[in-house]
């Protein structure tokens, strides 16, 4: 066993990892241990700043088409008002799109970077654990939300496939033009 010192910049309080050179992953090792800091469990609670997300007829209909619905309320704006809605209504798990500003977002997920809470935890390969969405209303095509993010939990578990990995469970927020919660989000990232 080799404790680890590997080619990324450690956070100013370094993270306990223990690797194991006997079982290989996508990297070449996986952890055997794994311990979550006093800075880590610090970044639980704090929320993120506020960051736009549009609810667009284009983005709505591509994830419905995407994921294979076939109601046309997700396409046709006239059988959307027939049914009810404003406009074309959010389909289920479908949380809109971030508002992309070039030097602000992040790249692969449009939300901000700045402000933006992060666990850093030193592992390099990641997972994605499921989503819940809590929906208060359905949001409709021409809504732009805002949302904001936070660290709910973090959680070490060990498997024998995947060896020690450490659980972030994120909670989003997203509220409309008066303050008031439209929906919730809540996921789980495994890092391993």
């Amino acid at each position: 066993m080799k404790t680890c010192c590997r080619n990324w910049s450690w956070p100013k309080e370094s993270v306990r990892i223990r690797w194991s050179s006997s079982t290989p992953s996508k990297e070449g090792t996986m952890a055997e241990s794994f311990e979550i800091t006093d800075a880590m469990r610090s970044a639980i609670g704090v929320e993120g700043p506020q960051w736009p997300v549009e609810f667009t007829t284009t983005g709505i209909r591509g994830f419905a088409r995407g994921v294979g619905y076939t109601d046309p309320v997700y396409f046709d704006v006239e059988a959307a008002k027939a049914a009810g809605y404003a406009s074309l209504p959010a389909p289920p798990t479908y949380g809109g799109i971030p508002v992309f500003i070039p030097g602000k977002s992040d790249n692969t997920y449009g939300a901000p970077v700045a402000g933006n809470v992060r666990v850093e935890h030193g592992l390099k390969n990641l997972l994605d654990g499921g989503t819940e969405y809590n929906y208060l209303r359905i949001p409709v095509a021409g809504e732009t939300l805002m949302q904001s993010s936070k660290i709910a939990d973090l959680e070490v578990k060990t498997t024998k496939s995947l060896g020690t990995m450490l659980l972030v469970t994120s909670e989003a927020t997203f509220v409309d033009s008066t303050g008031a919660i439209v929906m919730t989000t809540r996921g789980q990232a495994i890092f391993y």
